[in-house]
């Protein structure tokens, strides 16, 4: 009897052995609504390199909603190992708990923004409204789509870029600022809570004259097959913002998994120049010189302006225009 126990303990030690040397990796990356085939492409890419580099095989598990959401769920205990998100404070709120390092932002290249685009229209075909500028935006007979700053970091970008576009006209008057992003809000008729739904409103549902949303999303979908692409048509804005899209790894959750060299490099990997390309291939705007010098020809010139150059620290633009009763608030009780 003894050594029959001696035995089954030997056989329970070695299973537990196998199980842990067998053991695949997983990593979750959270990352916002609309770049569901973008992760579809790099995630292989990342599994592929990995193991070629350690013999290790790597799961990438994928997360897709509005940041602002992405963010409260991660707050609430949801176990990310990285970020890949299109709004800086939905990062901040992470640091600000310490779910993530206060120094997030300076620890992968360019502000940990691999990449970056800016905010365009989609028009129906022809363009019948003629929407050049977001001056169009504005008129009484053009209604407009795109999702609730409040849960969508892409519909955030939307609301910075008709205050920037209006201060950049109006010289900095803050009344006729507002004046105008009253009347781009109020001639919203689609509110969704993220990009996906925006723009399933518009170009499946037929809502709205224009559609809102990062230039990347609109060449994807004027050039695709998953809607009608030869019944729409992608008006670039020669003023718009600057939209960076930050990564982060989520220290507290890998350094609790062991996950974080898995995590960093999958985030550094998003520099390399193929995936850089990759995400020129989805209309991205990158970073890589030649990467950027092989695709001068796909993008329109525009003045982005940066966000923080005129409303301050991200910190400060989320206090003062998305916090509760803050300017967001006040223009659409209006």
């Amino acid at each position: 009897m003894k050594l029959r126990k001696i035995v089954l303990s030997a056989a329970v030690v070695a299973s537990a052995f196998a199980t842990t040397v067998g053991a695949q990796t997983t990593l979750l990356n959270a990352s916002f609504d609309v770049a569901r085939e973008t992760f579809a492409a790099v995630n292989p890419k990342f599994v592929e390199y990995w193991k070629n580099k350690t013999g290790e095989d790597i799961k990438i598990d994928q997360s897709f909603a509005g940041t602002s959401r992405q963010a409260q769920d991660i707050i609430q205990g949801k176990k990310v190992d990285t970020v890949t998100f299109n709004q800086v404070t939905d990062i901040e709120i992470l640091a600000e708990r310490g779910i993530v390092a206060s120094d997030w932002a300076q620890r992968f290249p360019n502000n940990s923004s691999p990449y970056y685009s800016t905010i365009a229209f989609l028009v129906r075909k022809g363009n019948p409204k003629n929407i050049q500028s977001w001056d169009d935006l504005i008129r009484d007979d053009v209604k407009l789509v795109f999702p609730n700053p409040k849960t969508s970091g892409n519909a955030r970008y939307t609301y910075l870029a008709s205050w920037l576009y209006a201060h950049d006209k109006f010289g900095g008057d803050e009344a006729k600022i507002k004046e105008f992003v009253t009347k781009v809000l109020s001639n919203v008729e689609s509110f969704p809570t993220g990009g996906r739904g925006a723009t399933v409103a518009f170009a499946q549902n037929g809502q709205g004259d224009v559609l809102l949303t990062f230039e990347s999303e609109v060449i994807n979908i004027a050039n695709g097959d998953e809607f009608k692409s030869d019944e729409l048509e992608v008006v670039v804005p020669p003023v718009s913002v600057l939209a960076e899209f930050p990564v982060a790894v989520v220290d507290k959750v890998v350094d609790a998994k062991g996950t974080r060299e898995q995590a960093t490099e999958y985030l550094q990997f998003q520099y390399t120049p193929e995936i850089q390309r990759l995400l020129a291939s989805f209309n991205y705007r990158v970073n890589d010189p030649d990467v950027v010098k092989e695709n001068a020809d796909k993008f329109e010139d525009v003045k982005l302006i940066n966000p923080t150059d005129v409303l301050g620290s991200w910190t400060e633009i989320q206090s003062n225009h998305f916090a509760t009763d803050g300017i967001l608030d006040q223009l659409q009780a209006q």
